[in-house]
């Protein structure tokens, strides 16, 4: 794992914490670099099922507002879950919400209160404390998470949705590894949660292997408790997973499904747990 690591408590399942905080501000110089580098026809593609890249960049700010009128300025109004509703439709309809009203703002519009706002967001996330409680991350199944997880977290998401923008407009995806390296490494938080259905003798592990400059090694480790990315890694785990780092982190946020990744990936071992580990998810899905 290459992602820059900061020595703080957390649940130690969840392995050694990340310091996303000095990135948020370049890559919200990225992001407005994507923009300002728009045609006018770019505007109106599709970006992900359902939304253009206008649609998506209404999307970001306003996350952007949302983290820093709860997290900055304390304030309490806001959507509420209707009755009986899930965390995932309650997420899926508020998001709908802010993008239809915000269907009567301008390109420019947008771009120029991104470039606002989201500077103030970076500011935010640099003056953090890694150590206190913050949102859950459910993908992780951890609520309360430590703010180094869900600030990562936070980061993960602008960078997927720089993404999905590039992609539209036919472009790949940025490989720059002091990115990426992060991103990889806070989707595979993901994986005790993962396998927390899954059961197998205490110390069994299971590996997965990113391949490129941003990749890395992951090892989770089944124990009395559930599955642990804290233990030390033994000579022979039960299952590797190997992928390319298009292929998960595509996987991660849902862009490719299991079964495409699971064909694209080199396993060696036990082939359920293989399986297993390509069901990971870490979004909100």
């Amino acid at each position: 794992m290459n992602s820059p690591l900061i020595d703080v408590p957390g649940p130690s399942w969840l392995g050694a914490p990340i310091d996303a905080r000095t990135l948020f501000a370049p890559e919200q110089t990225a992001l407005m670099d994507t923009l300002h580098g728009l045609a006018p026809a770019d505007w109106g593609k599709e970006a992900v099922p359902g939304w253009t890249v206008r649609d998506l960049a209404a999307h970001i700010l306003g996350d952007f507002y949302g983290r820093l009128a709860r997290a900055r300025d304390g304030h309490q109004d806001g959507p509420a879950f209707a009755p009986g509703e899930t965390l995932e439709a309650f997420i899926h309809r508020i998001n709908q919400e802010w993008v239809d009203a915000y269907r009567r703002v301008s390109p420019a519009g947008l771009t120029d209160t991104l470039d606002l706002v989201g500077g103030q967001l970076a500011r935010f996330f640099e003056t953090t404390d890694p150590t206190s409680a913050s949102l859950g991350v459910s993908w992780a199944g951890v609520d309360p998470a430590p703010m180094w997880l869900d600030s990562a977290r936070e980061f993960t998401e602008f960078w997927t949705h720089r993404q999905q923008i590039r992609h539209a407009i036919g472009q790949d995806t940025d490989p720059d590894p002091r990115f990426l390296s992060v991103v990889l490494d806070t989707f595979m938080r993901a994986l005790p949660h993962t396998l927390r259905e899954v059961t197998t003798p205490v110390g069994t592990q299971v590996q997965v292997r990113i391949d490129g400059p941003a990749g890395g090694v992951w090892t989770v480790t089944a124990t009395g408790d559930g599955w642990s990315l804290a233990e030390p890694d033994t000579e022979r785990p039960a299952a590797v997973v190997r992928l390319d780092a298009e292929t998960a982190w595509r996987l991660c946020t849902r862009g490719i499904q299991p079964d495409t990744a699971l064909a694209r990936a080199r396993v060696d071992g036990h082939r359920q747990l293989a399986e297993a580990v390509c069901q990971i998810v870490s979004i909100v899905y």
